[in-house]
């Protein structure tokens, strides 16, 4: 059983930043690439970055210069660091791992997610 632990939402104000994370465990063998995707209340959810285990990076254009994704020492761990965040960046974030390989199946997992609001 694999399960991606996601932290880091929280409020803050425009312009300020947040840092998301995110660890997967479990008996994984590999994972093809691990990103985030957020979803805001009334739209459908889009991709705000990944990383592909070839170290490849794919932003939404709405994001790109603010927010940075990452890859962490630790084996299969994804960091959004979000700078000068605006109230259109609200939404709940959810880790993706794309992939993943395991002892018995092929399959794509997500988080349980973590709001992010952005309000003055």
């Amino acid at each position: 059983q694999v399960q991606l632990g996601e932290s880091g939402g929280g409020l803050v104000q425009p312009g300020e930043s947040l840092r998301l994370s995110c660890a997967a465990s479990g008996s994984i063998v590999s994972i093809n690439a691990m990103g985030w995707y957020r979803q805001a209340p009334g739209k459908e959810r889009e991709l705000v970055a990944v990383v592909t285990r070839g170290g490849s990076l794919n932003y939404a254009d709405s994001v790109k210069g603010r927010f940075t994704i990452s890859r962490g020492n630790a084996k299969n761990t994804v960091y959004l660091q979000m700078n000068s965040l605006k109230p259109e960046d609200t939404a709940v974030y959810y880790c993706n791992a794309d992939r993943v390989v395991t002892t018995t199946q092929i399959r794509d997992y997500w988080g349980q997610g973590t709001q992010v609001t952005v309000s003055s």
